[in-house]
């Protein structure tokens, strides 16, 4: 998985146990895509001091995914999940019994939520 794609599931999971600038600089750094120099002056601060900032946080989420693995908990859950929605669209589409295919798929509805 790519790392900017990493860090910020990692913020969605971990990011109330950052520091509030912790979170709010890797937000903008990942999520919203602004520079290191565009954080700097929206923060008035230094660029390397955002750096510094970006650093010490993905080094305490990638720390506590070590420890915790909620993300990885959470791939292999969602993974899981498609695995039987995949199961329950070939039964579907293998019944004949009309009730048993609206069962099937008030499921499948019902399992695509989680994922």
């Amino acid at each position: 998985m790519e790392k900017n794609v990493k860090v910020s599931i990692l913020c969605e999971i971990y990011g109330k146990l950052l520091t509030e600038k912790q979170l709010e600089v890797l937000n903008d750094y990942y999520n919203n895509d602004l520079s290191l120099s565009e954080i700097a002056e929206n923060n008035h601060i230094t660029r390397q001091a955002v750096r510094d900032i970006i650093k010490k946080g993905e080094n305490k989420l990638f720390e506590l995914e070590e420890k915790l693995l909620f993300m990885e908990k959470k791939m292999e859950q969602e993974k899981l999940l498609q695995d039987v929605l995949n199961e329950l669209s070939k039964l579907q589409d293998t019944s004949s019994d009309k009730k048993v295919e609206k069962i099937l798929d008030h499921v499948r509805k019902e399992l695509s939520c989680l994922v």
